[in-house]
């Protein structure tokens, strides 16, 4: 039985982010997160890779409890910074025997965090490029790999950013899943360069539902996203006033995802930072309903198989 969902009654497919726990509670929450939106039949979930493999176990062992008790289809993020091809051919073996078919192949961030130099290792991969051309001399993996509406923070120029990502698509990339935008003009004018630079995979929206608006501006300022000032004037005030914001943030985010649907677009990928219940609110004013396009998290891996 196939484990990807078709296109839902809403005309609308969604992934979902998830990261790995760090201690008993936070996996408690993680898995309230999965079981809580599994039942809208995401395409798939992904799972996040730390900083040279710091969460290397845990994604593994997330990855493959998703595959046990869920009839979800997981793809594993793969980092190359700080390994050597050696260490990175064995973490891709192992996926690949737990049942893994779909990777979502990254450089990384340095270890010194976002913004921090990257040095690759003489023995590595150097980049994404290098990292999904291993995976596909392994098998023929599905393989979302990253894109940068708003350029990658490290990039001289929209130029280079987007050789980088022809470059991956040309060794086997099949979709590229976007950095979160809050301007979905600056989103449209990317994929036009993309496909005047003769890139035809799908461009995946990366949508950030907002839950907190300081750490997300935070992090915005570090990777180069742009906050509207529109979109900072919809929070302003809400700092002490959680349910609130809560709603804002659902209505702008359901406004976001709808004014791409009238441009043409029906997948999009939520960074949903393990809450689920905004991005279930989310799904549900996009007209998402729980079983209409997939299995559950209850279904066991026999249905899966």
């Amino acid at each position: 039985m196939s484990r990807t969902s078709p296109l839902s009654p809403s005309g609308i497919n969604v992934s979902f982010e998830f990261f790995p726990p760090k201690s008993e509670k936070m996996e408690e929450n993680l898995w309230r997160s999965i079981e809580r939106l599994a039942p809208l039949g995401p395409r798939f979930v992904s799972v996040t890779y730390g900083a040279g493999g710091s969460t290397r176990e845990r994604t593994h062992s997330t990855i493959e409890r998703i595959l046990k008790e869920t009839s979800l289809t997981p793809a594993a993020h793969l980092t190359c910074v700080d390994a050597s091809r050696e260490d990175v051919d064995a973490v891709v073996r192992q996926y690949w025997e737990t049942g893994v078919r779909h990777f979502v192949a990254l450089r990384g961030d340095s270890q010194a965090g976002v913004g921090g130099e990257y040095v690759s290792r003489p023995d590595g991969y150097r980049n994404a490029v290098e990292l999904v051309a291993g995976l596909k001399a392994f098998a023929d993996f599905e393989i979302s790999v990253s894109a940068y509406p708003e350029k990658h923070p490290e990039s001289p120029d929209f130029a280079t950013d987007i050789d980088l990502l022809k470059r991956k698509v040309d060794n086997g990339a099949t979709r590229a899943i976007t950095q979160f935008f809050f301007d979905n003009d600056v989103y449209e004018r990317f994929v036009e360069r993309v496909r005047k630079a003769g890139i035809y995979i799908p461009i995946v929206p990366g949508i950030a539902p907002i839950h907190d608006f300081t750490k997300i501006a935070r992090f915005s300022s570090a990777c180069g996203t742009k906050i509207p000032s529109w979109l900072a004037e919809r929070f302003d005030g809400l700092e002490n006033d959680e349910q609130t914001r809560s709603h804002v943030a659902a209505a702008v985010c359901a406004e976001q995802v709808l004014d791409l649907t009238s441009r043409g677009i029906s997948d999009f990928h939520f960074y949903t930072m393990n809450r689920a219940d905004l991005v279930y609110s989310i799904c549900h004013i996009l007209g998402l309903r729980a079983g209409s396009t997939g299995g559950t998290a209850a279904e066991g891996a026999a249905q899966a198989a």
